[in-house]
């Protein structure tokens, strides 16, 4: 059974076994721990977690804050469940690759040879591939997605309308962050096997790792563990924003889920295991490197240029990378993760064995240059 090890308290002696172990230095990643404490003291963020491992064993989690700007909020605790936002897109991702695994579908088949209605406005030539790449040429957002939340509109609308879209580009022609092409992945899934996206994640993935407090959507999760997304005043007043039962029970396969930094840990590094986690395989080894792999390396038709700074594989954005800073300036080249616009942050370096899962529930947190700060101290924490 997978143990964590306790950061508090140790001798000198313990430290220097525990640096043995995970190769990180617990004085230098207390640097990391004692900046997210300054930012919540200061009022940057309300909360955060993090947990950091290293060669497959996890220090224990540590929590900051509390889980709402409210006064009587609860304090942010290593189980508490966030909405990780984006960090969904390679869960969705790796769902549609064990249908490819099972021989239901190939990378390349055109998405309209399983949804049908998907052919229109010159759609044909965009494959599987493409959806989990961003390069299909589908925009982020519908144009009218918030319209479409503010009538409480179910996922199946968005479906709909996605398929009705017309391109902002030819697919395989260029790179461009897309949500939509997510939202298909997810129709695929309950296309191929009948099952709910929800579903299907719970049975294949998070009950067989241990990912006990993750659902997409809110589902069976206890509310009162869930921290808030801290999304301003003006934004509280939309009845469908972050917080409100809309979003947290719509179940979007492009960024509605929700989860701890443990279980997170757990989903990562099962991909730097080769598929499995603490016994349990559920990838196989070259799904997972397929997953981790420059995907890019195949599409002749999109510039050089653009390939060099927008690195992506099956799901998963790689290092080197020029426009996402949350992942800092230490990871190794070939390091993969993604980042949410709710102020998470999860990557793993192949190189120096080291998994950080960083959760905070500042939606600026990105931008601010806070998670690229701390996955530095973090990655300059390895021995």
């Amino acid at each position: 059974m997978l143990s964590y090890i306790k950061l508090k308290e140790k001798t000198g002696e313990d430290k220097v076994i525990l640096a043995k172990l995970t190769g990180i230095s617990t004085k230098r990643l207390n640097r990391a721990h004692q900046y997210l404490e300054e930012l919540v003291c200061t009022g940057r963020i309300p909360g955060a977690s993090i947990l950091v491992a290293g060669n497959g064993i996890p220090i224990e989690a540590r929590s900051f804050g509390n889980m709402s700007l409210q006064s009587d909020s609860q304090q942010v605790q290593p189980d508490t469940i966030f909405l990780v936002a984006s960090v969904t897109k390679p869960v969705t991702v790796a769902a549609v690759m064990l249908l490819v695994e099972r021989g239901k579908l190939l990378l390349d088949d055109p998405v309209y040879s399983i949804i049908p209605e998907f052919v229109n406005k010159g759609k044909e030539a965009i494959t599987v591939r493409h959806l989990m790449t961003h390069t299909s040429g589908l925009p982020d957002m519908l144009p009218e997605n918030t319209q479409l939340r503010e009538q409480h509109a179910p996922l199946k609308e968005f479906v709909r309308r996605i398929c009705d879209l017309e391109l902002d580009f030819p697919a395989g022609t260029n790179i461009q962050y897309q949500s939509c092409g997510i939202a298909i992945l997810g129709e695929i899934v309950e296309r191929i096997t009948g099952s709910s996206l929800p579903e299907f994640l719970r049975s294949e993935f998070f009950s067989p790792l241990g990912m006990h407090n993750t659902s997409l959507g809110i589902g069976d999760l206890r509310t009162d563990r869930v921290a808030h997304v801290n999304v301003g005043q003006e934004m509280q007043k939309a009845d469908w924003e972050w917080n409100k039962s809309y979003w947290r029970n719509f179940g979007a396969p492009w960024g509605g889920m929700f989860s701890t930094v443990n279980d997170m840990f757990r989903f990562c590094q099962t991909f730097m295991n080769g598929g499995e986690f603490d016994g349990t395989r559920v990838l196989s080894l070259a799904t997972t490197i397929a997953m981790t792999s420059d995907q890019t390396t195949l599409m002749p038709n999109i510039p050089s240029k653009i390939k060099s700074g927008r690195v992506w594989g099956l799901g998963w954005r790689l290092q080197p990378t020029s426009d996402w800073s949350a992942f800092g300036d230490l990871v190794s080249p070939g390091s993969f993760g993604h980042y949410g616009a709710t102020g998470t942050v999860v990557w793993a370096d192949p190189f120096s064995r080291v998994v950080c899962i960083l959760f905070t529930t500042q939606p600026s947190a990105s931008a601010e240059g806070i998670l690229g700060r701390c996955s530095n101290m973090v990655a300059a924490s390895v021995i």
